[in-house]
């Protein structure tokens, strides 16, 4: 079965633990734009993390859910019968929970942030589109977000250098 033969169901998303992960606990199932739904599940968690565990909790949270995410995405795309399937969305979520924790809590940044974040993981400039295609493992449906994130970061970096803080 290929990502356009089958949509993940509500009974898939509970038939393994691996699942519920991998689809980000429901968002997966959304019809309409998954992954960007998957990036917008990321906004509380990050809000929830930065309110009650600080920034090593955080930053431990963002390491389960890469490796967590990495596990979980093989087992799900194996059973979809499609490595990098639309409806694994844990590799946005967890590749905008390392954007959110460098952005911080300000909405403007925030926002900005997602709307690169949703531009470099659709279009996977160079070399996101080489690791997406080399990679053909749950680490590989993880990179490509990673990467996303990686851009994401850089270009906020580089516009609240050349625009003195206010990006």
């Amino acid at each position: 079965m290929s990502d356009a033969e089958t949509h993940p169901s509500a009974s898939f998303l509970f038939a393994h633990p691996a699942h519920f992960i991998a689809l980000g606990a429901g968002a997966g199932l959304s019809r309409y734009a998954p992954g960007t739904v998957g990036t917008l599940v990321a906004l509380p968690i990050a809000w929830l993390l930065h309110t009650y565990v600080g920034d090593t909790g955080f930053v431990l949270a963002i390491c389960a859910a890469l490796a967590g995410g990495a596990w979980a995405s093989q087992v799900t795309g194996h059973a979809l019968g499609a490595r990098d399937h639309g409806g694994i969305v844990i590799d946005e979520i967890a590749a905008f929970l390392l954007v959110l924790f460098f952005v911080g809590p300000d909405v403007r940044r925030q926002a900005l942030a997602f709307v690169l974040f949703r531009v470099f993981d659709i279009l996977k400039p160079p070399p996101i589109r080489a690791v997406d295609t080399a990679l053909k493992n749950g680490i590989g449906v993880m990179a490509d977000d990673v990467l996303a994130a990686g851009y994401t970061l850089l270009v906020m970096a580089v516009g609240q250098r050349l625009l003195g803080g206010s990006t």
